[in-house]
């Protein structure tokens, strides 16, 4: 339940990860209250996350997954926008700056003593990896495993496997990444505590490449949730 709990709110989460040392983008938190407040309240809140951070800016609810109300942000204008935009769905809402750097993923599987599987990665001609491009058939390509260094992909494995531990994840998470290759930074995103299981889904593809096919993952959740229990 914990870390279902902490994986759900990113702020939340992400005050996990610092604590466990993992590196994550700058951000910053906004209230909606300071968002749908007095004008000048808003413009300080809006000059504020200007000094602090560099565009482009991605704006998101703490809360909520899928991508739903967040937006990407590369002016003043828009970031007003998005703020406001996102303030429909939470009263906590994410500023985090920008980085370029590849989409990877990597699933993990157990309770006390988990494993990471493969490393994937995620595709797309999107500006960003919107609700619409999470949810339209052709419009993501999965490339699993990843084509990363063995080193990278040895270390990806090794934070997932940490970020699973730090919000007492059981049974089964996948963990996302950013890879800049420029600098070889790797940046925590997120964790998903419930992935999505489907056949397409990237948690039992990564699992496949691994050498557990669904039928055996299948059972060794059951055989986890029993160990818990």
């Amino acid at each position: 339940v914990l870390g279902s709990a902490v994986g759900m709110d990113k702020l939340a989460m992400k005050t996990v990860y610092a604590q466990a040392g993992l590196p994550q983008v700058k951000y910053m938190e906004v209230l909606r209250s300071q968002v749908w407040s007095d004008p000048c309240v808003f413009t300080k809140l809006c000059d504020q996350i200007e000094e602090t951070l560099n565009y482009p800016y991605f704006v998101k609810p703490a809360n909520l997954g899928s991508s739903v109300g967040i937006a990407k942000v590369r002016s003043r204008s828009e970031l007003e926008a998005a703020l406001d935009h996102a303030a429909n769905y939470d009263r906590r809402l994410i500023v985090e700056e920008g980085v370029v750097g590849r989409e990877v993923e990597c699933a993990v599987l157990g309770n006390d003593h988990p494993k990471a599987s493969v490393v994937g990665e995620i595709t797309y001609e999107s500006d960003f990896y919107d609700y619409e491009t999470k949810y339209t058939q052709g419009q993501a390509d999965l490339l699993i495993p990843a084509p990363l260094p063995t080193d990278v992909t040895t270390q990806i494995q090794e934070m997932a496997i940490q970020a699973f531990t730090a919000v007492d994840g059981a049974g089964l998470g996948r963990v996302d990444f950013f890879y800049v290759e420029a600098t070889k930074e790797i940046f925590i995103n997120e964790i998903n505590t419930l992935p999505g299981f489907t056949a397409t889904s990237m948690y039992p593809q990564l699992w496949a490449a691994t050498g557990v096919p669904f039928p055996q993952l299948v059972d060794q959740l059951i055989e986890l949730a029993i160990e818990r229990a």
